[in-house]
């Protein structure tokens, strides 16, 4: 594996550098968005700008990052390990897979289970649209969707303004909070609109649009 490609490319959706593993609680945040979403890849011993400063403790880092996957995500995570050597110093490459058994949750320390996916380079908390649908696409379960009113009011409004929030869905259609949430959890499943995911807000918008 060529960890010099990797590391020139950057920090990603897939790909997080770690100098050095100090909480069981972030590099669980960290794979759970992993598992969420397509799986990803740390390098520990890696610091954010790129250096490479290596591993002192390989055996402690592993034992974190098992510690971490097994009792601070839920369901369970099964990374992988690899040790390269790059420059004389020690890399430890963590892969985690996408998983089928979504949406996986991490351990906060205020001791509640939080679902995490990735956006751009960082591990974000997932909404509750987001997690109802990483929980029904992991089901496999088919979406009927009848087009009443209020479908073809949204999708007219996103083909006028090509993006809407949820607070903007209630006040659209005139429906409480859950509605509209289930409203759009059955769109995206039938994949007829997309959730747009920043760090700063979640919006949706056509899948054509």
């Amino acid at each position: 594996m060529n960890v010099k490609k990797l590391i020139f490319e950057g920090e990603g959706v897939r790909l997080d550098f770690k100098k050095t593993i100090t909480s069981c609680e972030k590099i669980a945040r960290t794979m759970v968005s992993f598992a969420n979403n397509k799986g990803g890849r740390l390098l520990i011993g890696v610091a954010d700008d790129g250096t490479i400063k290596g591993v002192k403790s390989e055996d402690e880092e592993r034992y974190m990052i098992t510690k971490a996957a097994h009792f601070y995500a839920k369901p369970a995570l099964e990374p992988t390990f690899e040790e390269v050597y790059v420059d004389d110093k020690l890399v430890l490459i963590v892969d985690t897979q996408e998983s089928q058994l979504k949406p996986h949750f991490a351990l906060a320390d205020d001791g509640k289970w939080w679902a995490y996916v990735r956006v751009k380079d960082k591990s974000v908390l997932a909404s509750k649209i987001v997690v109802d649908v990483l929980k029904r696409s992991s089901t496999n379960e088919g979406v009927l969707i009848e087009y009443s009113l209020n479908e073809k009011a949204l999708l007219e409004y996103l083909d006028k303004t090509q993006r809407i929030t949820v607070k903007e869905c209630c006040e659209l259609l005139k429906i409480n909070r859950k509605r509209a949430q289930r409203l759009l959890v059955d769109l995206i499943l039938s994949g007829i609109i997309k959730i747009n995911t920043t760090e700063k807000e979640e919006y949706y918008s056509s899948v054509n649009g």
